[in-house]
């Protein structure tokens, strides 16, 4: 019976003698030392015990046994198991001497393991607990306080001292008393209650929002002695979420937040409105109710560097988001027009797609309106060109009905003037003589000047080498611009060839350069470059003007006192100038355009004041190799050895002055002043040379030509005219086989045209 009484205990018991050999050990002792069951008797107990603490022990139990051996309580000890691990333990220890004299020691021993963990454990948790920021409060089953941790002194502002003992019903407000005792009642039964919001009262009687968490509070063997609260200060939060609320509040778009399984779990004031519903409605709303398309992927809107685009998504800078078009459905069932953007929000409780719906109702009015206002103003700006055009026209029809009689006129003065100036040479009429043919010749080129620009002059495209014109017109710049020009030019060798009329280029050449030198009064730089440049559909400014290719860049730039951009809008039109009167007539730079946009090129001009002038002109490269120039003959090469010509002239006076210099210059002559009196006299003379105005009443002088060389095929054919172009030209160009010598002409133009075509093969 003892020895079940033994095995039956709790604490490992073991009796030794007093040499310190085990005589009875319990089962206990068997397990604690990992010993098998009844093999401990007969074992020392210093075996029981690490080896650094045996040499102790023979001096410990001397002295203990040499005493009156009192009752040792919980002494702490390491005990040293059979397979070596050591591990503490607690001892009591008490000797018994027997009749006999023998005295043993009972050693009852407890594994201290477990309860060292347990008060570490308990420790680390009271610890927690007096540090935790939380209020931590225990109450017994009658809601008297066990506990209460600093957390809840600085919550509530109550000392523990003060509050233990006393009843919880002091913090918590009258009317939310019931429910509480409700909930703790439902933790008392072992229900759950997740966290939840309530208030509190503190010290001063001031409520405070706190997060609550109880839980059942139990003895150390296991049974219900009360409840755990955990409470957390949520004011401040909760100001946070109202600061946060009041922002997306003030959002300009609608914002909606949608939870994984596509309900509304957040809103703004914008969205009530755009919606027409109340933000509790909107709340666990289905979002394919107020947005039936539905949301875009969140990949689709945001740029992720490499996710496709939807085609009904805008394009946006990296980082950016992109917005999708989408319809909204009100509360009413209208819809509405809207964009909408989406990103991620990774919350605790998933994904929440947080979406900004942007209503666009007025938005694509204003771009349909715009659309309107820029269709009315393309219509306006082509009805403006074609007011342009149809002006032009009327111009070129008038500079060309002025060109014809005029040029007569100064033909006439011109070569009479020229007359007196050779037969009374050193006279004062010769130098009278000398002014009128200066007028007449001022007169002939604003007569070229206006034609130029009205598109309506005669022009002798040739293949041409640009950089030749370049060069020549810098030759003879050098000599008229002065010393106080600064004149550079640059030319790109090998380039190919532009199809031109050469003394055309000169002209625009010269009355650019004459312009920027006028911009230059004191002195400047003035360059003239060349290069060629591939026009495309991005080339800057061109676009609606040029078809793409390669072209010649012909760029002039001076440092002078620039235009401003008022200026530079009127600069090509007729007679607009900036010049004092009797200075400019306002031609020249419309001269230039009409030059060479007629060629099928462009012009633009890039200016600032007070910094300079850049004109750029293009011109459309050909395939066809440049023309050498031939060098002119000596003008006492150019006599006519009595060759036939046959003048026709429907205006006496420039009639008479023809003949005049033609037989001065050794040509037989005959005189017509019509188509039927130069075909008599074709018929009845050898006419070497027909030499026909244009532009005549009855018969026109290429209906003339046609008839003379169909039946006098080795007649050749010379036209003169003031105004050319409707008769002889094809869209202003003249035919490689149409020989024209333009009004007014001098002597020397004259016997030079006749003497080539004279010279020229059949």
């Amino acid at each position: 019976m003892p020895g079940l009484l033994i095995d039956a205990a709790p604490d490992a018991i073991i009796v030794s003698g007093s040499d310190g050999v085990i005589t009875i050990a319990n089962r206990r002792a068997h397990d604690m030392f990992g010993y098998p069951p009844g093999r401990l008797a007969g074992v020392h107990v210093d075996d029981l015990v690490p080896e650094d603490a045996r040499p102790r022990h023979p001096a410990q139990r001397a002295d203990y046994l040499g005493s009156e051996h009192p009752p040792l309580r919980r002494l702490p000890l390491r005990g040293l198991r059979r397979d070596g691990s050591i591990f503490p333990v607690e001892v009591s220890l008490s000797g018994v001497t027997t009749g006999t004299g023998e005295t043993y020691v009972t050693a009852v021993l407890r594994d201290d393991t477990t309860q060292r963990q347990a008060a570490v454990n308990r420790a680390l948790l009271a610890s927690v607990v007096q540090s935790s920021h939380d209020a931590i409060v225990t109450i017994d089953l009658r809601n008297r306080v066990l506990s209460w941790n600093p957390g809840a002194e600085l919550l509530y502002g109550f000392k523990a001292d003060e509050m233990i003992g006393a009843s919880i019903d002091e913090i918590i407000p009258p009317d939310r008393r019931a429910d509480e005792e409700q909930i703790r009642e439902l933790v008392r039964m072992g229900g759950r209650v997740d966290r939840y919001r309530s208030v509190r009262l503190t010290a001063s009687g001031t409520p405070v929002a706190v997060a609550m968490l109880i839980s059942p509070l139990l003895d150390e063997n296991g049974v219900l002695v009360g409840t755990t609260s955990a409470a957390r200060d949520i004011s401040e939060r909760e100001r946070t979420e109202a600061r946060v609320q009041a922002i997306l509040d003030a959002a300009p778009d609608a914002l909606l937040g949608v939870a994984e399984s596509g309900h509304v779990v957040l809103v703004n004031a914008k969205a009530e409105r755009l919606f027409g519903h109340l933000r509790h409605d909107l709340i666990h709303m289905g979002v394919d109710r107020l947005l039936p398309d539905g949301l875009p992927p969140v990949s689709a809107v945001l740029n992720t560097g490499g996710d496709p685009t939807p085609p009904d998504a805008e394009r946006a800078q990296d980082g950016e988001q992109r917005w999708a078009k989408r319809r909204a459905i009100r509360s009413d069932g209208a819809e509405l027009p809207v964009d909408i953007a989406v990103s991620a929000l990774h919350t605790d409780t998933g994904v929440i797609t947080v979406a900004a719906v942007r209503d666009i109702t007025d938005r694509l009015a204003a771009e349909a309106e715009r659309r309107r206002l820029r269709q009315e103003a393309d219509r306006q700006k082509l009805e403006a060109r074609m007011q342009q055009a149809q002006r032009l026209e009327s111009l070129g029809q008038l500079a060309g009905g002025i060109a014809h009689d005029f040029n007569n006129l100064l033909a006439v003065i011109l070569n009479y003037a020229a007359f007196i100036i050779e037969d009374a040479a050193g006279s004062p009429p010769a130098a009278d003589a000398e002014q009128i043919a200066r007028a007449a010749r001022r007169g002939s080129d604003l007569t070229h000047q206006l034609l130029a620009f009205a598109r309506r002059e005669v022009i002798r495209p040739r293949p041409l080498d640009l950089n030749a014109v370049v060069t020549e017109v810098h030759q003879m710049l050098e000599r008229s611009l002065g010393e106080h020009i600064d004149l550079t030019v640059r030319t790109t060798a090998g380039l190919p060839a532009v199809m031109a009329d050469p003394g055309q280029l000169e002209q625009v050449l010269v009355n650019l350069a004459v312009n920027a030198r006028d911009a230059m009064p004191t002195g400047g730089r003035l360059t003239i470059d060349t290069a060629e440049v591939r026009v495309d559909d991005e080339y800057p400014g061109v676009r609606a003007e040029l078809s793409p290719g390669r072209y010649l860049r012909l760029r002039i730039s001076d440092t002078g006192t620039g235009m401003p951009k008022e200026v530079i809008d009127k600069a090509f039109e007729p007679f607009f100038t900036t010049k004092p009167s009797g200075q400019g007539t306002g031609l020249g730079l419309a001269t230039v355009y009409g030059i060479i946009t007629q060629a099928g090129g462009t012009v633009q001009i890039y200016s600032e004041p007070g910094i300079g002038t850049t004109f750029t002109i293009l011109l459309p490269v050909t395939d066809v190799q440049a023309q050498e120039v031939a060098t002119e003959e000596a003008d006492s090469r150019l006599v006519g050895h009595g060759a036939t010509v046959l003048v026709v002239e429907d205006e006496e006076a420039l009639r008479e002055v023809t003949s005049r210099i033609l037989r001065r210059g050794g040509y037989t002559v005959l005189a017509a002043n019509g188509g039927e009196e130069a075909l008599r006299l074709a018929a009845e003379n050898h006419v070497d040379v027909l030499l026909t105005d244009v532009i005549m009443p009855g018969m026109l002088g290429k209906d003339l030509a046609d008839t003379v060389t169909t039946r006098y095929p080795r007649t050749k054919v010379l036209f003169m005219s003031g105004y050319a172009q409707p008769v002889l030209t094809n869209h202003g160009t003249l035919a490689v086989d149409v020989h024209l010598l333009e009004k007014p002409f001098t002597s020397a133009e004259l016997l030079r045209a006749l003497h080539d075509e004279l010279q020229a093969k059949p």
